[in-house]
Formats: structure tokens, C-alpha cells, sequence
């Protein structure tokens, strides 16, 4: 009996903690259940999506007494309001990204649209659910006068048991995912296995060792990616050099899937310029989009390098003053190409001011460069027609040959556009975001247009080569059942794959074109263009592959470790078979899924450690 009422009164000394933490652990099994969609497949995600989080909490809100003899009310409530903050944070990230918040993303956070538009845009009512745990905590520590003592006893006891479930949470999550830790940049895979909050102690840890990497590395560290990629088979086309010494014109298409390329919206082509364009050029209409957390920033960084970009943050940030071989690099050095970007935004939006340097830019012409008012601006800046008409004053008077990148902004979420300039009218689908984007599509097809009359009557257009690509998706899986709708498609795993499929439309003047439908990604325009250039490839370290040549069976990969490939794709940890769109045996991606594995570790190592310096 006196053994039974010792353990009454231990218990009772951790009354209120264990009510905060069983409040706490119930809101985190719900948003990871009905926020964050987790798959669940055997009865071993059932257990940890009932397990992982517990042991992380009960160390947190230990923080409340292990410095006092007693409960501190002030900080048992600062530690709910931080754990519902971080929750809230990434349940709001992952309603438009799919993904995780990441320790270099806070430090990039005005890149991500901050708090604005956009943000209010995710918000619902029924967020408001996720607070009222902090006000019943609230209530109920400032009507308890006197909270229990807690023995040193009781505290190591408590640590114990905390840190014991953590352990087996973190174990039953290898059995789960034996490569959880080398695949780490899946972090659906990660927040699954370990939870929401011992992923965000992994990932300060993780970023904080990747950094000593620079400090370790050695030239033998490139032999391994610099003999993977020269292994590549590089096979030449009979358009091999139809465009040597030509400018070269990218158009960085914000947010441009592709769905919307000969689709049509109350009998209205969304896209009728880009959809003649199509008629007379290289159309590749089975691209993915392979950017991570750095959206835009990722799109550039794979074209100009070859290779992929980080799964946490963007290399524009984090990695600005490492050695990179870029196409300025390569084209400044065969033939002298200037080089220079064009974008209606501040220069240090996504660190651009900084990297293009590194990446061997001559010249950013950036906000401050244009004429910018309220009246000729949107959302994130100038607007699309304004931004072309006044860049190509500049162009005209650049040295040629030359390589050049306009990057537009109009047609970014939450798609925001004056009345008058709605070229189009609205989609009538139940997703607003849907309806709108189909508006500011269209008016950035006709500014593209009018960017390539300007062209014309400038005598530019005859000399150049033009690639006009969606940097990354638009519509998130959040409001896919908008474009399905609109589509007229069934919301299936393979359709959301197809709806990451973004526009590439490579125009050479004079030069027959045709509709190219073999898969690829962003990670193989630079190689393609090299090779229209007649530049060979294989002497430049690279992940990419020429689209004109393509392996068929090498895997388009994703910076989450999922990929599609001819016959299979691979997305949430499922293998499904393209035709059918069921799952199949998850061998049948083995082979793929090593690849990637392989490519992901390969490019982070390069990235991280900066190996580049070491092949100058």
C-alpha cells in the first residue's frame, strides 16, 4: 500500500505536465493524420504515429522544472506556445510546398513570401482549434496557486522514460526505413518515422555538421562524382550544333505548369501565343519539375550548374561563395559569351546579388534598374508586359553573342490581377486559387509575346536561340482538386505526378521543331542547350542528361528521393507502375531508387564540400 501511494504521489506531481503533454500529443497526432496526409501502410506506422512524438514532448515541457524545484507556469506555457508554433508553421508550409519547414528556410523566410498574401491565403478558421490547448493551460496555471516539488529523483526518472521512448521511436523507425538517416532529404519520410519534432533536432544537427564539410574535403573527393558523370552516355543528334553562336534567350516562366499548353478555359486558349510557339519549335512535354525549397532560385541553379539542388534550403543562400562551373563559365570561355540576368525584383531577393557573381554573371539588371510604381506592379513586383518592354532597352545594347536570363513574377501565388488586366475570364472551378491562375497564365503568355515582336523589330530575334521554361508548379496538391476538376481528371497519384510536368519550349529560328515526348527534368536543359550550342557536354560535370538523346530508362529524380521513369514511378515511399497507375512490388524501384540515392549524395557532396575549387 505505502508502495502504491509513493507512486500516486509521483504521479500526481506531474499532473498538470501530463495534461498539458496529453493535449499537446493528441493535436500532433491529428495535424500529422489530417495536416500533413501521413501514409499509413502497416500496423508499424500506426505505432510510431502514436509513439514518435511522445518522447520529444515530454522533453520539451520538462524544460518547465528542470532548473527549479518546482513546475515554472511561465515556462510550461512559453514551451506550448513554441511547440504550437513550430507545428502551426509546418502545417502552414505544407499545405502549399508539401513539405517541412527546415532550419535554412527560417533564415531565407522572406523568399518564401513571408507573412503576406500568401500566407493568409493557407489560413482557415478551423486553425484556431490548434490554440485553445494554450488558453485552457493558461486558465488553469493562473487559478493554481502552488504548483508540486519535483526531486532531482523525480526529474531523472522523468528523463529516463522521455528519452527511452525516443530511443524506441527512433529504432521502430529504422526498422520502418533501414536508409531513414542517408535518405534524410525525404523528409515526409523522416517526419513519419521520428516525428515532427525529433526531425527538426536531427535537421539543426544535420545542418550544423554539413558545414564542416568544406574544412574536410580533399581533391579525391571529386574522383567518385567526376567519374560517375563522364561514365554517362553522351550520343549526338543530327542537331548537334545547329545553334553555334547564337544569343541564347531563357524565359524563366513563374509558376508555369504544364497543363495549361493547349487547354482552354470558357472556350478561350489559356496560353494561344505559347501554343503557336509549340507549333514551330522543340516542345518537350513530358518535364518535370525538380526544385526543392528553393522554387525559382532551383530552377537557375540546376540550368547553369547541372546540378541538384539542396533538399533543405537553397543553395542561393547557403552556399553562395563556393566554386561552380556555370554555362557563363563554359560559354565566356569557348566563345566569349556576355552574360547578364534581367528581373523586376530587389537584387537581394534569393541572395541573386551575391550568387550570380559566383556563377559568373557580367551583369543583374534588377528592380533598381526599372522604372517600378504602384501602378505597373503586382503582388511581388513589376508585371510581366512592363518588365519586358523596358528590359529590352538593355538587351539591345548588350555584346553579342550572348547568354541571358528574364525571370517574370506576375504569375505567382496567390495570383493576384487587376480587372483590366485579365486577358481571360476567371475557370469556374470550386478552388479560387485555380480560377485565378488561369488569368495571370494568360497575361504572362501575352507579355511573352510582345517581348518576342519587341525582338523582332530590334533585329535580335533571328540571331538567338529562345528556352522558355516553368521554373516550378504553381498549383500545390493543397488546391489540385481545382485543376482536376477543370481537367476533367480523377485525383490519382499518377495524376498528381502529371500535373508536376512543367512547360520547355526550345525555339530556334528557321529550325523545324517538333513535340518531344521522352521524360526529363530541369536538371538536363543546361546539356540540351550545350548541345544545340555544339558544345560537348561530357567535359563539364554534370547530372543532366541532352533531351534529344536521353537514356530512357535513367529515373528523373526528385529532391525527396522519389522519381519517374519509363515504366515506374515512385513517390511517398509507393512503387506504381506508369500504365496502370496501381502499386506494384517495391524491387521493381530498387534499381532506381539506388541511383538516386547515389546522384542526390554525390551532388550534395560537391555542394557541401565545395569541391568544384578542386577542378579549376
Amino acid at each position: 500500500m505505502d508502495k502504491l501511494k509513493h507512486l500516486r504521489q509521483k504521479v500526481s506531481k506531474f499532473r498538470m505536465v501530463g495534461a498539458v503533454l496529453l493535449l499537446l500529443w493528441l493535436k500532433t497526432i491529428i495535424v500529422m493524420a489530417a495536416g500533413f496526409n501521413i501514409t499509413i501502410q502497416s500496423f508499424l506506422d500506426v505505432l510510431l504515429l502514436l509513439i514518435n512524438s511522445l518522447g520529444s514532448l515530454m522533453i520539451a515541457l520538462g524544460f518547465s522544472f528542470y532548473f527549479r524545484k518546482r513546475i515554472h507556469s511561465f515556462s510550461l506555457i512559453m514551451a506550448i506556445v513554441i511547440i504550437t508554433g513550430v507545428l502551426y508553421a509546418d502545417l502552414l508550409y505544407f499545405r502549399f510546398y508539401s513539405d517541412f519547414v527546415t532550419l535554412p528556410i527560417l533564415f531565407q523566410f522572406k523568399n518564401v513570401g513571408g507573412i503576406g498574401p500568401s500566407t493568409f491565403e493557407l489560413m482557415s478558421p478551423w486553425d484556431l482549434l490548434l490554440f485553445t490547448d494554450l488558453i485552457i493551460a493558461g486558465w488553469f496555471l493562473k487559478k493554481k496557486r502552488k504548483l508540486p516539488t519535483i526531486t532531482s529523483k523525480d526529474k531523472s526518472a522523468y528523463l529516463t522514460i522521455a528519452f527511452f521512448i525516443v530511443l524506441i521511436s527512433v529504432a521502430a523507425g529504422l526498422v520502418r526505413s533501414p536508409y531513414l538517416f542517408q535518405e534524410a532529404y525525404d523528409r515526409e519520410q523522416m517526419v513519419t518515422a521520428i516525428g515532427p519534432y525529433n526531425y527538426h533536432v536531427f535537421d539543426i544537427g544535420y545542418v550544423l555538421g554539413v558545414n564542416l564539410n568544406p574544412l574536410i574535403a580533399s581533391k579525391t573527393d571529386t574522383d567518385s562524382p567526376v567519374n560517375y558523370t563522364k561514365s554517362k552516355k553522351n550520343d549526338q543528334s543530327d542537331l548537334f550544333g545547329i545553334a553555334e553562336g547564337k544569343n541564347v534567350i531563357l524565359i524563366s516562366m513563374e509558376s508555369t505548369q504544364n497543363f495549361v499548353i493547349n487547354n482552354k478555359v470558357d472556350g478561350k486558349d489559356i496560353t494561344p501565343f505559347l501554343n503557336s510557339l509549340v507549333e514551330d519549335s522543340f516542345y518537350f512535354d513530358q518535364i518535370y519539375d525538380q526544385t526543392a525549397q528553393g522554387k525559382t532560385s532551383d530552377s537557375e541553379f540546376m540550368i547553369d550548374t547541372g546540378l541538384y539542388p539542396l533538399a533543405s534550403g537553397s543553395v542561393f543562400v547557403r552556399k553562395p561563395e563556393n566554386t561552380f562551373k556555370s554555362m557563363p563559365h563554359i560559354l565566356k570561355k569557348k566563345d566569349d559569351y556576355y552574360s547578364a540576368v534581367f528581373h523586376g525584383n530587389e537584387a537581394s531577393f534569393w541572395n541573386r546579388d551575391i550568387m550570380y557573381e559566383s556563377l559568373g554573371y557580367d551583369r543583374f539588371y534588377s528592380k533598381k534598374d526599372y522604372e517600378v510604381t504602384e501602378e505597373n506592379s503586382v503582388n511581388y513586383g513589376i508585371k510581366d508586359l512592363p518588365f519586358f518592354t523596358q528590359s529590352v532597352s538593355y538587351l539591345k545594347d548588350l555584346p553579342q553573342p550572348f547568354y541571358t536570363r528574364f525571370i517574370t513574377l506576375t504569375n505567382h501565388f496567390p495570383f493576384l490581377l487587376e480587372e483590366e488586366d485579365q486577358l481571360i475570364p476567371q475557370a469556374e472551378t470550386e478552388v479560387d486559387v485555380v480560377n485565378r491562375y488561369v488569368t495571370t497564365v494568360r497575361y504572362e503568355d501575352d507579355a511573352i509575346k510582345r517581348f518576342f515582336e519587341k525582338l523582332k523589330d530590334q533585329g535580335i530575334y533571328d540571331d538567338s536561340i529562345f528556352v522558355l521554361y516553368g521554373d516550378h508548379y504553381g498549383i500545390s496538391e493543397k488546391y489540385e482538386p481545382g485543376v482536376f476538376e477543370l481537367l476533367g481528371m480523377e485525383d490519382t497519384p499518377l495524376n498528381h505526378l502529371q500535373l508536376q510536368q512543367v512547360p520547355l519550349i526550345i525555339h530556334v529560328p528557321g529550325v523545324k521543331g517538333k513535340t518531344i515526348s521522352s521524360i526529363g527534368g530541369e536538371i538536363d536543359i543546361r546539356p540540351t542547350i550545350l548541345h544545340l550550342l555544339g558544345k560537348k557536354s561530357g567535359e563539364n560535370l554534370s547530372f543532366g542528361h541532352n533531351l534529344f538523346t536521353r537514356v530512357p530508362n535513367h529515373p528523373v529524380i526528385f529532391r525527396d528521393g522519389g522519381f519517374v521513369t519509363e515504366k515506374y514511378m515512385y513517390k511517398d515511399n509507393i512503387c506504381y507502375n506508369r500504365k496502370s497507375g496501381q502499386p506494384v512490388l517495391g524491387n521493381q524501384c530498387n534499381p532506381y531508387k539506388e541511383i538516386a540515392r547515389k546522384e542526390l549524395g554525390m551532388s550534395d557532396d560537391i555542394i557541401y564540400g565545395d569541391l568544384l575549387r578542386f577542378l579549376e
